[in-house]
């Protein structure tokens, strides 16, 4: 009987030995000398490879903004472990950053909060050899925020605009004035975004959105007083989740977000407002004192290349300032490709971006625009 049992568990051990050779098992690894996701995804080799030591790099994101797969792939092809922190806006960030947030390789702000961190030094100059920079649109390089790119890398872009739902709201609105309209009341979504909602509420009083005027911005948070008790919600993780459910009909969101709910749902449409969208970016920086920077440029450089970033067109279609991956995508993922062309939503038409308004760096002013939201929330 013994010799029966043991017979048994040889053959028990000598199968899961096989098994485990043959790739069964966890999820994910090689496969026949490719390095392959858990989701089945092929992980294409550095086009640039980077010499990394470092074991782990340590990521501080925007909420929903990375695909599984760059993680998976960048763990499998530099045995580096990823350790992924999320924020839902710029002030978080910054905050957490300039608390002592020094143990972040790399962050991810928006352009009106770049020049900030310059002047305060919490970011390293970049050495442009060991990234991919001729990958990227001209058109999202050297811009105003930082000339010459010497602190940053474009991620991504979009703008802020208006979405309804076309079965739910007969009086669909125009501008961002209509928002105020009674008839909305109970029903609306807004980013939870200082600098947009009160840009908002200067826009509709003819005001600049990057004014340092306190008498404007006085007369902007009286205004937003009146518009909070008709907001449902503030979000800046996932605003698509409320109308997508239905919990809301109507709002002011982020072309992605705006882009999936209509994925889901077409009878969710985005429009420009009258006054004009706020355009942005989201960039890529190294904070000072990074302890991982040669897992930085690795993970930048990996992550660019067209055959990773096309990712972003299936799972976050903000605007792609990547040439890189729309020219793998045309030639290769040829439905997602054609979805974001098509749509104004992602292929903006250029009046809208004539129209449109760039959050600004508004120095001095910036303690101001903080109370002001801070009372304004208080209120809801």
């Amino acid at each position: 009987m013994k010799n029966n049992l043991w017979k048994v568990l040889a053959v028990f051990v000598l199968a899961s030995i096989l098994l485990v050779a043959c790739g069964g098992g966890a999820a994910g690894g090689d496969e026949g000398g490719e390095k392959v996701t858990a989701s089945g995804f092929v992980c294409p080799e550095p086009e640039t490879q980077i010499e990394v030591t470092s074991q782990e790099l340590n990521l501080f994101v925007w909420t929903e903004y990375i695909p599984t797969e760059w993680k998976e792939c960048f763990e499998l092809v530099y045995g580096v472990s990823i350790n992924h922190d999320e924020y839902s806006s710029n002030e978080e960030m910054y905050a957490k950053l300039s608390a002592g947030g020094s143990t972040y390789d790399l962050t991810l702000p928006t352009d009106y909060i770049i020049g900030l961190m310059i002047r305060q030094g919490m970011l390293e100059e970049l050495d442009h050899s060991k990234l991919p920079m001729a990958n990227y649109d001209p058109n999202y390089l050297d811009l105003s925020f930082d000339p010459g790119n010497v602190y940053t890398v474009p991620y991504m872009a979009g703008n802020d605009a208006i979405i309804y739902n076309s079965e739910t709201v007969s009086d669909p609105p125009e501008s961002f004035a209509d928002l105020w309209n009674p008839e909305y009341a109970g029903r609306m979504v807004m980013l939870d975004d200082s600098r947009v909602i009160i840009g908002m509420a200067l826009l509709t009083l003819g005001y600049d959105v990057n004014t340092t005027d306190p008498a404007q911005l006085e007369e902007a948070k009286n205004k937003l007083a009146e518009l909070v008790p008709g907001v449902k919600l503030f979000d800046s993780d996932s605003p698509k989740t409320a109308l997508i459910a239905g919990d809301v009909d109507l709002g002011v969101t982020w072309t992605g977000e705006a882009f999936t709910a209509q994925q889901e749902n077409p009878a969710f449409q985005y429009i420009y407002p009258t006054e004009g969208a706020f355009l942005w970016q989201d960039n890529w920086v190294i904070p000072t004192g990074a302890p991982h920077p040669d897992a930085a440029y690795a993970w930048i450089s990996y992550t660019s290349q067209g055959s990773l970033f096309w990712l972003m067109l299936r799972d976050f279609p903000y605007i792609v300032p990547n040439k890189a991956a729309l020219d793998y995508a045309q030639a290769n993922e040829t439905e997602l490709y054609d979805a974001y062309m098509n749509s104004p939503i992602t292929n903006v038409p250029e009046e809208a971006i004539a129209a449109g308004h760039a959050i600004e760096d508004v120095g001095d002013a910036t303690p101001l625009y903080d109370q002001i939201w801070t009372e304004i929330k208080g209120s809801e």
